[in-house]
C-alpha cells in the first residue's frame, strides 16, 4: 500500500502540472483581461471593480495619461486602448507582468506556487493567501455541513429503500427524491426565504453571514447557536439536491449487490439478514458511494455554493472565484485553481485508501497506477 500511495503522490505533479497549463492557455487566450479593464477604467467605461494602481506606479499612470490626453491614436492589441499614449500601455503591462513572454510568465507562476506564494490579487491589494483565507470559513461550513449530513442521510434511506425495494416507504421517498432532483438548489434557497426569513410569512433565521453582530462577545454554547442558526437554511438548500442523487446511487448499489449470487447462498446457509446486509453487502455497494465522495465534496465546496452565497449573502470562495473571472483577476483564478485541483487530488487518493478499510480484499499493491 506504501508503494502505490507513493507512485500516486508522484503522479500527482504532472496531472497538476497538465491542468494548469491548459487552464493557462484557455485564460491567455480569452478576450479581455485586466489590462483592458484598467483601459476602461482610465477612458470612464468601468467602475465595476478599483485596479491595484497606487503609490507610485499610480502617479506614472495618472501623469501619462494627462500628457497624452486622447490626442494619440494608433493601432493597439488591446481593445479600447485607441487614443492613449502606448507609454502608458507599456507600464500596464510591466505592472501586471504581461511585459514577459506567456512561457516564462507561467514558470514563475508555477515557482510562486510550488512555495505557496500566490502573489497579491489585482483588484484588491491584498495578498491572494489572505483572500482565499479570509474567505475560507464560509465555503468549509457549507462543504462540510452538507457533505456530511447528505451522506448520513442517503446511506441510511437508500439502504433502506433497497431493503424495502416496492413497498410504500420506498414508493413515497421516491416522490420526495424526484422532487429533489427536479427543484434547483437556488430555487428551494428562495422558497426558504421565503417562508422562513422574512420573506412573507414567518422570521426565523438570519438572511446575512455566518454569525451575528457581537458574536465574539458571546458565550461558547451561544456562539454555536448563532453559527448553526445562520446555517440552517443556505445548508438545507443545498442538501436538498445533494441528497436525492446520493440516495439513488445507494439504492442501486444495494440493490444490485442483494441480488448477486453469494448473497442468495448466505441466506440459504441461514445467516442472520442483518449479517447479510451489513457484513457482506455493505462494503461490497459502499465502494461506488465513496468513489463519488472526493468530487461530491470539492463540487459542493467550490463550486456548487455560489448561487448559495450570492441569495444568502455569504462571502466564500464559490463567490471568490465568479467575481475573479468576472473582473480577470489572474492571481486570485489560478490560485484558487490550483489550490482545489491539489486539493481534489489528494480527496481522490484518500478515497483509494478509504476502499481499503472498507473491503481489506482490495490489493492497490497489485495495480499498475
Amino acid at each position: 500500500m506504501l508503494a502505490y500511495i507513493f507512485r500516486r503522490l508522484l503522479l500527482i505533479v504532472p496531472t497538476l502540472l497538465g491542468i494548469m497549463i491548459i487552464n493557462f492557455i484557455v485564460i491567455q487566450a480569452a478576450p479581455g483581461g485586466p489590462i483592458e479593464k484598467v483601459i476602461a477604467q482610465i477612458q470612464g467605461f468601468d467602475v465595476s471593480a478599483t485596479a491595484r494602481v497606487s503609490g507610485a506606479d499610480q502617479g506614472e499612470v495618472m501623469n501619462s495619461t494627462s500628457r497624452s490626453g486622447s490626442s494619440q491614436t494608433g493601432s493597439s492589441k488591446y481593445r479600447g486602448a485607441q487614443g492613449l499614449d502606448p507609454a502608458i500601455i507599456v507600464e500596464l503591462e510591466r505592472m501586471y507582468g504581461f511585459d514577459k513572454p506567456a512561457p516564462e510568465r507561467f514558470l514563475m507562476m508555477m515557482s510562486q506556487y510550488l512555495r505557496f506564494d500566490f502573489g497579491e490579487s489585482f483588484f484588491r491589494d491584498q495578498k491572494v493567501l489572505d483572500i482565499v483565507i479570509d474567505k475560507m470559513p464560509v465555503s468549509i461550513s457549507l462543504g462540510l455541513w452538507t457533505t456530511l449530513l447528505t451522506y448520513l442521510i442517503s446511506i441510511p434511506l437508500g439502504i433502506a429503500k433497497a431493503v424495502r425495494d416496492g413497498s410504500k416507504i420506498d414508493v413515497w421517498t421516491s416522490g420526495g427524491i424526484v422532487v429533489g432532483n427536479a427543484v434547483p438548489g437556488f430555487m428551494f434557497a428562495i422558497l426558504l426565504i421565503v417562508l422562513f426569513a422574512g420573506g412573507g410569512y414567518f422570521d426565523w433565521f438570519p438572511l446575512r453571514g455566518l454569525t451575528s453582530r457581537g458574536w465574539e462577545d458571546m458565550e461558547f454554547f451561544e456562539k454555536i447557536i448563532d453559527y448553526f442558526w445562520h446555517l440552517t437554511l443556505p445548508v438545507t438548500s443545498m442538501l436538498i439536491g445533494g441528497f436525492a442523487g446520493l440516495t439513488l446511487l445507494t439504492k442501486n448499489s444495494f440493490l444490485d449487490e442483494i441480488n448477486k449470487q453469494y448473497v442468495i447462498t448466505a441466506r440459504a446457509k441461514g445467516v442472520k439478514e442483518r449479517r447479510v446486509l451489513y457484513g457482506h453487502v455493505f462494503r461490497n455497494a459502499m465502494l461506488i458511494v465513496i468513489a463519488g465522495f472526493p468530487s461530491a465534496f470539492i463540487s459542493i465546496l467550490f463550486t456548487g455554493s455560489l448561487l448559495t452565497e450570492i441569495i444568502f449573502s455569504l462571502d466564500g470562495l464559490g463567490l471568490l472565484g465568479y467575481d475573479a473571472a468576472i473582473n480577470r483577476d489572474y492571481p486570485v483564478m489560478f490560485a484558487t485553481l490550483y489550490f482545489f485541483t491539489l486539493l481534489g487530488l489528494v480527496m481522490q487518493l484518500i478515497s483509494d485508501i478509504t476502499y481499503t478499510l472498507i473491503d481489506p480484499r482490495i490489493d492497490f499493491e497489485s495495480r499498475e497506477v
